[in-house]
């Protein structure tokens, strides 16, 4: 009688530690124990970033009332962001303005030398814009001032001053001297445009604030 198994017989026969299927499905099992736990792992991961306390504008110096700490994913923010293990760089400025509570980009801080803007304060003559504030882009429009006794086509047209101006600060002042709200906005002007925004403030012109819609703020 032969003693050769049947192919049903090897089929049903229980696998042994020398049967090279069953390696390869150790081997397996373990592959996929060891990503499941290396890829929750590094989900779980974090590193602290600085972001903004508030809303900063270019030429703020940055100090530790002005940031606070928050946790992002790997993947990022390493050489992007401002890590809190690196500390706050010194003497660093903001050459761009950084939202309320974003993460600080690297590329957005530098020395005072990048940042070729100065900043002016303009009386605001009519009521406050809604939402004008740190960050807000305005316009600000030279309008020509009424003369006693000119008839209204004399009057030059509003002319275009400085544009794409960031707002740094609201100024509240109870003297006179800010105009009729008691309110100043401080914009930051490029230094090219310094001289023309400066001769109209001195003049006998009304400088008008005019926010762009979508300017941020």
């Amino acid at each position: 009688m032969s003693t050769e198994e049947s192919p049903a017989a090897r089929r049903l026969r229980r696998p042994t530690w020398r049967d090279p299927r069953l390696g390869v499905g150790v081997l397996l099992v373990a592959g996929s124990v060891a990503l499941t736990t290396w890829v929750v792992g590094d989900a779980s991961r974090t590193v602290d970033v600085y972001a903004a306390e508030a809303t900063l504008t270019p030429g703020d110096r940055l100090t530790d009332e002005d940031v606070r700490v928050l946790q992002a994913r790997p993947g990022g923010p390493e050489g992007t962001y401002l890590l809190v293990a690196d500390g706050l760089p010194e003497d660093g400025v903001l050459t761009r303005v950084v939202g309320e509570g974003e993460m600080i980009p690297a590329a957005a801080v530098g020395r005072v030398g990048d940042v070729d803007l100065r900043p002016v304060v303009v009386p605001l003559t009519g009521t406050v814009p809604t939402g004008l504030g740190p960050g807000t882009v305005v316009d600000l429009w030279l309008t020509d001032p009424a003369r006693p006794g000119a008839a209204t086509e004399e009057r030059a047209e509003p002319s275009l001053l400085a544009g794409d101006l960031v707002v740094a600060d609201l100024v509240e002042s109870d003297t006179l001297f800010t105009g009729g709200t008691g309110t100043s906005v401080e914009v930051l002007v490029p230094r090219a445009e310094l001289a023309g925004v400066l001769d109209a403030l001195s003049g006998d012109g009304a400088v008008v604030v005019v926010p762009v819609p979508g300017g941020g703020g």
